[in-house]
């Protein structure tokens, strides 16, 4: 993962299917195919006592009462819509459903578009189209403001809401931020909506929630289950924190709101994970805190404006960290420094450990990416960072991360047996460059490939030591195992990026 230097290691952000998720997909859950004909739900009146949280433990011999959310439903429903979208279909077939029926429009190359080739015919060219799309979103202020997913309303053309009492209002998109898969709407020429508040403290495992939203077009579903876990990164960009939670979620659902048993939003609706394409009690929300920061930016000017220290990074794992001398495996490995970026202007160099930013411990890259796009660009920024052997600090002043940031420099692509490697120098490897050595084969078996490391790739430094031939990588090996490291950071150049590789010592 990097914190954005230009280019992401890893998919686009956005719920999408993450590196070793099975084949099943993390789906996108906004239903787009529109039913032919209108479902309409006939509410039933219950005389059921109803309680807006579920009844506590009951005591031995008692009955406990089941747990009712009727209560809550009937106070936070008013507050979401149903969003129906007026979308261009791309030309490409093989985002049709099962159906020949569009789905939500995905743009080439998004983390989307796994999940839409699953059920479609892969290369398939389609003159571009009108379709028609559906999600849900809820107001956010009571002059119109409504928040979705970006995925919901991206490519639209006409955009109109539906709140819960059959009342149909147009909406214009006012800004959208793909790197968190959200979007403001806003209904103009009428006030007084009821609106939501944002929770201001995150749920805890094991908490109740209600999701309600516009799953399949029933619009004014609610559902209800727990607060599976938190953190989830499903691999759709540097900015995944997402609360897993286990109320079902169906298309239709996406850019919806899930409440806690206060009435407050915790989380907005974004993607399922499914085999199936149906709910299996596995949805992704987007966190509270996050949508409300992106919202406020989105409502003021259209856009979200993030910090930038142009850094490309990686975690820290027990052979990096031992490799570097580090006693524990934390923080986020500089691989690459952006030249004229705010870090190669404090002194910041590939290798480097960053530790902690102002105080607040940096736990991987994953983490280091969020803290830094948090920061207000222009801000001093204290930097605590392992660096050749010992902590420092460095201050750095933070920039506005490029819209198109320009990308870092593109990296291009006889024996160490100690790692089953085959090596040349890149000057005689043509389209290698004139830096570091070539690894021009690899025994699949040794401790080189286990590590990830593929002929073709180039090794730049051993140990922090630059090296233009095999003799090169063998004496720096055979150094450090003479020093009593366990591991050594081998610094790799491929076809796409530069990174750090911990490898151990003395295994063949």
């Amino acid at each position: 993962m990097s914190e954005h230097v230009g280019q992401t290691k890893g998919p686009e952000p956005g719920p999408a299917i993450g590196r070793g998720w099975p084949v099943a997909s993390v789906a996108v859950i906004a239903a787009v195919a529109i039913v032919a004909g209108a479902v309409r739900a006939a509410e039933q009146n219950s005389n059921t006592e109803s309680t807006t949280s579920p009844a506590a433990v009951a005591a031995p011999g008692q009955l406990a009462q089941m747990p009712s959310f009727a209560d809550l439903a009937e106070h936070v429903k008013p507050t979401v819509v149903s969003v129906y979208v007026s979308a261009e279909q791309m030309g490409d077939a093989s985002v049709l459903g099962e159906q020949g029926q569009g789905e939500n429009v995905i743009p080439p190359g998004s983390p989307f578009e796994f999940f839409f080739r699953q059920f479609g015919q892969p290369g398939l060219k389609a003159p571009p189209r009108i379709i028609q799309a559906q999600g849900s979103g809820f107001f956010i202020s009571p002059d119109g403001y409504i928040l979705t997913n970006y995925h919901v309303v991206d490519h639209a053309k006409s955009v109109n809401v539906k709140t819960i009492d059959g009342q149909s209002y147009p909406a214009r998109v006012i800004g959208t931020d793909a790197k968190t898969d959200l979007a403001v709407l806003k209904v103009d020429g009428k006030a007084g909506f009821p609106s939501v508040t944002f929770a201001e403290t995150v749920p805890r495992i094991g908490d109740w929630v209600l999701a309600v939203g516009n799953p399949f077009g029933l619009g004014g579903t609610v559902t209800a289950g727990i607060v599976s876990a938190q953190g989830r990164d499903i691999g759709s960009g540097p900015y995944d924190d997402f609360l897993q939670i286990d109320a079902p979620v169906n298309k239709g659902n996406s850019g919806g709101p899930t409440f806690n048993l206060r009435g407050q939003v915790v989380g907005v609706n974004t993607a399922i994970f499914s085999p199936s394409g149906g709910s299996v009690g596995i949805a992704f929300d987007i966190p509270a805190d996050t949508a409300k920061a992106v919202a406020a930016q989105l409502e003021a000017k259209g856009a979200v404006t993030r910090g930038w220290m142009g850094v490309a990074v990686q975690n820290v794992t027990q052979d990096v960290a031992d490799s570097v001398n580090l006693k524990q495996a934390t923080g986020a490995l500089v691989d690459q420094v952006q030249p004229g970026g705010p870090a190669a202007k404090s002194g910041l160099k590939a290798g480097d450990v960053i530790l902690s930013i102002d105080g607040k411990v940096i736990a991987d890259a994953r983490d280091l990416a969020r803290t830094v796009a948090a920061q207000d660009p222009g801000k001093s920024i204290a930097l605590r960072i392992w660096q050749s052997g010992k902590e420092q600090t460095l201050r750095l002043t933070v920039a506005a991360l490029p819209t198109e940031p320009t990308p870092p420099a593109q990296p291009s692509r006889q024996s160490q047996p100690n790692l089953g490697l085959w090596l040349a120098p890149a000057g005689e490897v043509e389209g290698a460059g004139a830096e570091g050595v070539v690894v021009v084969s690899i025994d699949p078996q040794g401790t080189a490939a286990e590590k990830g490391i593929q002929a073709g790739d180039v090794i730049l430094e051993v140990g922090g030591k630059s090296v233009s031939t095999p003799r090169d990588v063998t004496t720096d090996l055979e150094a450090a195992q003479k020093n009593g490291q366990r591991a050594v950071l081998l610094r790799i150049k491929t076809a796409t990026e530069t990174h750090f590789v911990a490898v151990p010592i003395g295994r063949g």
